[in-house]
């Protein structure tokens, strides 16, 4: 083992060593921007670091156990921090700032509704999660009813909202390292699907918790960094900032084809034009555009955090449910601290970013990378070469942490809900599961990079909040009926949990986002005409789950309900919980 990591570990240096070497012969292409030595040098001994901490995580890494919850020996502030570490993605860093810095006020509706999930968590579904499960969400789910089918839901539920999520990162990651190392986009997407490969293949939850802490801490005091030096400049003053991004705003709408066309077709003064479109900024614009798109996007954001596989992953970590509460409430913190300052880098961008031609994409227009890297350039304009390095190798620690999480979690889904409860019903041993779980690692991998290149020109705030509308109606209704609910029944659970997950898919297809944005169709021929489908698909598996489990009237149905107090009471009291400190 220690060998073939070994060996992984120098092949990939060798990768990153000969793409940088390569981006050499591309630096005269005007999308591409010059090497930048200094943050790759960050860059590289991050991802050394990291592979240290793998080497040293797969000597721990013994069973299933090991490879999927850590052994369940991660303390609460650890795990709280690796949640953060987790939930901190690309989107939330590059995406939120990016999404903040092109809508204004608009933007905070991500910052909102990521946060708001927290408090479901907390209240609802921590300490449940750690009595009843053991290494994914299915176990606490199907706690109570037949194996094979509550199973095959679960996982199919776990690889769509990982898919969705992988490609978001993907994204992001191939954007950074196109920008730092003047790559092409598609070998940058591959370099980072190889090194997700080898931290889960390796290190698994050991190695995937200790990026993530890292990761979170360094993502941490970056982000505060930036936030402060944005302020300064403005006396601390967040009026005298938005005063300025207002005015930027208005001298760049004075220069925009559409915003001259609109004032030419409606016979207005175009500085009066440029002036309203400067203002929409700091009001609710055109992102959200009707009453049943805000309610519809923040449900989506609000429940699929309670819904998210890799997070709900991350509670079968701590030794207890005291451990898994206090996990949520740190994470919360800093969550929350970090989202109100992803809040301040969006509106930093718009006053040091996009009056800069350093950053511009002569070209294409917009910024170079696209959009998604305005946190990044940002970065270089407070804080030099050196804080550009800083951020690019935590911006891309960000993205490697999440990547290995989701992948865990989809690995975990094939291995334990299918290979070894439904395929083996429950024979399978540790070792073969184990080894089911790496191919499915390397299955998933090669999956992200190919969605990866695949959806290259996506918002991956955008991207990253289909996967949660599709959490939040597959995952969510089905974990909260199943716990909550006395009467739920597989059948009602099954049917409900797919009635959420083929209908929110089905939507988010022929939605204006994928229908028109992604697949190119003409604009206006959407077939559903709202940005997330949450409201009704999550309507859709609470009324499926609810109807059916009322209609069966089996006696496996009588027998499910007559154990819903023995579940009670353990998910309340931990009685019989591994771990449990014996209430």
């Amino acid at each position: 083992m220690k060998r073939s990591t070994q060996l992984l570990a120098g092949a990939l240096a060798l990768l990153a060593a000969g793409g940088a070497l390569a981006a050499g012969a591309d630096l005269g292409q005007a999308q591409k921007q010059a090497t930048n030595w200094t943050a790759i040098v960050m860059f590289a001994l991050f991802v050394v670091g990291t592979l240290f901490i793998t080497k040293w995580a797969a000597a721990k890494t013994k069973s299933a156990s090991d490879f999927y919850t850590a052994g369940g020996g991660i303390t609460g502030f650890q795990n709280g921090l690796a949640i953060a570490g987790d939930y901190m993605s690309a989107a939330s860093f590059l995406g939120i700032s990016a999404a903040v810095m092109a809508n204004g006020y608009d933007g905070l509706i991500y910052s909102i509704g990521f946060l708001v999930g927290w408090p479901v968590i907390t209240f609802l579904m921590a300490e449940r999660l750690r009595n009843l499960g053991k290494f994914t969400f299915a176990d606490v789910a199907g706690y109570r009813f037949q194996q094979a089918p509550i199973r095959a839901f679960a996982a199919s539920g776990t690889l769509v909202v990982v898919a969705f999520y992988l490609i978001a990162q993907m994204v992001g990651a191939g954007q950074l390292i196109k920008l730092l190392f003047g790559l092409d986009y598609w070998i940058a997407v591959v370099v980072v699907g190889a090194l997700m490969m080898v931290y889960v293949l390796f290190g698994g939850m050991t190695a995937t918790t200790w990026v993530q802490i890292i990761k979170a801490g360094l993502l941490l005091a970056g982000a505060s960094f930036m936030a402060f030096m944005v302020l300064l400049q403005f006396g601390f003053s967040p009026e005298a900032m938005f005063a300025k991004a207002v005015e930027i705003k208005t001298m760049l709408a004075g220069k925009d084809p559409k915003v001259i066309a609109d004032a030419t077709e409606k016979g207005i003064d175009l500085a009066t034009a440029a002036a309203k479109a400067g203002d929409s900024i700091m009001g609710p614009g055109t992102f959200v555009k009707d009453p049943i798109s805000a309610i519809s996007f923040g449900m989506a954001l609000m429940f699929g955090t309670a819904g998210l596989p890799h997070i709900l992953m991350r509670f079968f970590t701590v030794p207890d449910a005291k451990e898994a509460r206090k996990s949520v409430g740190w994470a919360t913190v800093w969550i929350g601290y970090f989202y109100i300052l992803t809040f301040i880098i969006g509106f930093g961008a718009i006053t040091f970013v996009l009056t800069n031609p350093d950053f511009l994409d002569t070209v294409k227009g917009g910024l170079q990378g696209g959009n998604n890297m305005a946190a990044v350039h940002l970065a270089h304009a407070v804080g030099g070469n050196v804080f550009l390095g800083f951020i690019s190798a935590v911006a891309f620690a960000t993205i490697l942490a999440v990547v290995a999480g989701l992948t865990l979690s989809g690995a975990s889904a094939v291995s334990h809900d299918l290979y070894a409860t439904v395929f083996k019903k429950g024979n399978a041993d540790s070792a073969s599961e184990l080894r089911v779980s790496r191919m499915t690692t390397i299955a998933l991998g090669i999956v992200a990079v190919v969605l990866g290149i695949a959806f290259e020109k996506q918002n991956i705030a955008f991207m990253v909040s289909l996967a949660f509308a599709i959490a939040a109606s597959a995952n969510f209704p089905v974990l909260f009926m199943s716990v909550l609910w006395k009467d739920c029944t597989t059948k009602g659970a099954v049917i409900g949990g797919f009635l959420g997950l083929i209908s929110s898919v089905a939507l988010t297809v022929v939605s204006p986002s994928v229908w028109e944005a992604t697949l190119g169709n003409p604009k206006g021929s959407a077939w559903f005409p709202y940005t997330s489908p949450a409201l009704f698909s999550m309507t859709i598996a609470f009324v499926g789950i609810w109807v059916f489990s009322l209609m069966d009237r089996s006696k496996q149905a009588a027998a499910e309900r007559a154990a819903f107090p023995a579940q009670q009471i353990r998910s309340e009291l931990g009685i019989g919980a591994s771990g449990a400190s014996g209430h």
